[in-house]
């Protein structure tokens, strides 16, 4: 089955070589270019099962770790949290997802939905779009137009779901704006398109948290990154390696330290560290990771619990034992803070 061969080469492998990363890359890469597939229909987003998570219904998103005190706090939230899903299809069948693909919905529901968009459900109610996400492959393919097409098709869907959630859920709430990897490629682009230019829409910017992509120090006219751990109307970034790798490509990056929500390169120790979610989702591994910021990137000590694993990405030799895949889970419990004491502060600076 193609998706086992894919966890095969992204599972945590020690030492493995560049030339077996290269060879998963064309395990997922389509047949056929962009243009011969007959794309999935466009989700209507007047309909429930358009979003993968919505505050009016039970969903992924409301469930916290098990074994921990944590609750789910939606129903008295007075902030939205608008989330955007990372790359979950891993197929070469076509160059964009489904959306009305119910196996493909359940993986992403069980493994993304629930184990980073649920950081944000003490903070504010949780909309959460499926979309024609661009298939994995789209991110390596750098000599046909094939993977932007795809990514292009992708965003067309987000833009749509953003545009439908501010005409009829928002209603001038303040927003937190959550991502990772192609969901922050895509929330990148929405805080260019509606957040940029508009101030009344910046005035209502708790702030963006932009994980597991490259996003530039400089990337936006009038959004800035966060510099402390209360600033509102800002924007939060990090993706993490193991301690000592370095990637060229994330020279002039925003690296932002969850641990202590600057952007300095001082060593945050473990201790600032409030808990760590495993992939398992069952408990709070407290001082679980120290971090610091190095080069773009953001440096950690393998964490000794199990259940943080990493790997070298497809087709990205350089950038060795990445966390990507734990870059929420390493640091849950700092982001569901601050995402709390954000919308704090945000209505402190507006009342």
């Amino acid at each position: 089955m193609l998706f086992s061969l894919v966890v095969r080469c992204l599972r945590p492998v020690l030492g493995l070589l560049a030339f077996g990363a290269i060879a998963c890359t064309k395990i997922i890469k389509p047949g056929r270019p962009f243009a011969a597939y007959q794309p999935a229909l466009a989700p209507d987003y007047s309909l429930p099962a358009s979003w993968a998570a919505l505050p009016s219904r039970p969903d992924s998103a409301d469930v916290v770790p098990r074994h921990t005190p944590l609750r789910d706090q939606q129903p008295g939230a007075r902030a939205d949290v608008f989330y955007v899903h990372p790359t979950t299809y891993f197929r070469r069948a076509t160059w964009n997802a489904d959306p009305a693909d119910e196996r493909l919905n359940r993986f992403t529901d069980a493994n993304v939905i629930r184990k980073q968009a649920s950081a944000f459900n003490s903070a504010g109610r949780i909309f959460a779009p499926r979309y024609r996400q661009a298939t994995l492959y789209s991110f390596f393919d750098e000599k046909s137009p094939n993977g932007r097409q795809a990514l292009e098709l992708a965003y067309g869907d987000v833009k749509a779901a953003f545009q439908y959630y501010l005409k009829h859920y928002n209603q001038g709430r303040p927003l937190i704006i959550a991502s990772h990897s192609q969901g922050t490629h895509h929330a990148t682009r929405l805080l260019h398109e509606f957040f940029d230019h508009d101030p009344k829409l910046r005035r209502q910017l708790v702030a963006a948290y932009l994980i597991g992509f490259k996003v530039r120090t400089d990337e936006y006219q009038t959004i800035r990154p966060c510099t402390d751990s209360t600033q509102t109307g800002c924007y939060v970034v990090w993706n993490t390696v193991a301690w000592g790798n370095g990637y060229p490509p994330f020279a002039g990056g925003v690296a932002t330290n969850p641990l202590t929500w600057t952007l300095d390169t001082i060593t945050a120790p473990a201790t600032l560290n409030h808990g760590g979610v495993p992939i398992a989702f069952d408990r709070i591994d407290t001082a679980v990771v120290d971090a610091k910021v190095h080069d773009g990137l953001l440096w950690v000590h393998p964490p000794k619990p199990s259940g943080y694993p990493r790997f070298l990405l497809p087709g990205q030799p350089q950038l060795r034992h990445s966390f990507h895949i734990v870059d929420y889970g390493l640091f849950y419990l700092n982001l569901r803070q601050n995402a709390e004491a954000r919308v704090r502060a945000w209505k402190r600076r507006n009342q």
